[in-house]
């Protein structure tokens, strides 16, 4: 096949070639306290059917390219206004250029993280970053409790609150395993490997199968995945 030229670049802020994307180490992610370094395990074809998902969430609300938290909210909760704990968080973290929104790169290196073939160990990474709300690179008392308020709203499930500290207290001291009042990474690794629960959201399993959901598009793929 001949060289790949993308016509979207000039179209959409922050494009990068899915040829670029799709080159990179499936499955290798480097983490830092203010930042991820990821790599996508999608092929040339997924990451191009990534795209066609890209363009509708980014032009949901506001049609620049771009995905903003409105489009998100919109497209996890059909409420652009509705505030939610975890969107925000997930929001954060794939913005990984601090910019205020989710350009396409940061979608699909972020989305590696939910592909069926990523490591555990990367998917309990970023659970961690997700809970570690201050972003101080432990998960303190009050940030659990917040994280567990935020899935009892979504579950619609009303508890007291003398059972809901009981939850927290319970939870904070199986996994405060150091006993120092915070839970470092590697606490938290032990707590999840004993409690698998806790990223059964982290994998989603129509990623593995993205080309089928944009067949139309696929086939008009110009590269070879075995290029690649």
């Amino acid at each position: 096949m001949g060289c790949y030229h993308s016509k979207r670049t000039k179209e959409t802020p922050g494009y990068e070639e899915p040829t670029v994307l799709a080159a990179e180490t499936p499955c290798e992610y480097a983490f830092s306290r203010d930042s991820l370094l990821q790599h996508p395990s999608f092929t040339v074809s997924e990451v191009e059917a990534l795209y066609e998902l890209f363009k509708k969430l980014s032009s949901s609300v506001i049609d620049d390219g771009l995905i903003h938290k409105e489009e998100l909210q919109l497209a996890l909760f059909r409420n652009k206004n509705r505030r939610n704990l975890f969107a925000d968080r997930i929001f954060d973290i794939f913005d990984v250029k601090r910019n205020g929104v989710i350009e396409f790169g940061e979608f699909v290196r972020s989305l590696g993280f939910f592909h069926p073939n990523a490591p555990v160990e990367d998917k309990i990474h970023f659970t961690f970053r997700l809970y570690d709300l201050r972003q101080t690179g432990f998960i303190e008392r009050e940030e659990l409790k917040e994280m567990v308020l935020a899935i009892l709203h979504e579950s619609d499930l009303l508890l007291s609150e003398d059972v809901v500290e009981t939850i927290v207290d319970k939870t904070f001291s199986d996994a405060d395993l150091k006993g120092d009042g915070k839970i470092d990474p590697e606490e938290w690794k032990e707590f999840v490997s004993k409690n698998p629960s806790l990223i059964k959201n982290m994998t989603l399993p129509y990623l593995k199968d993205i080309t089928l959901a944009f067949p139309s598009f696929v086939l008009s793929t110009e590269v070879e995945d075995s290029e690649v």
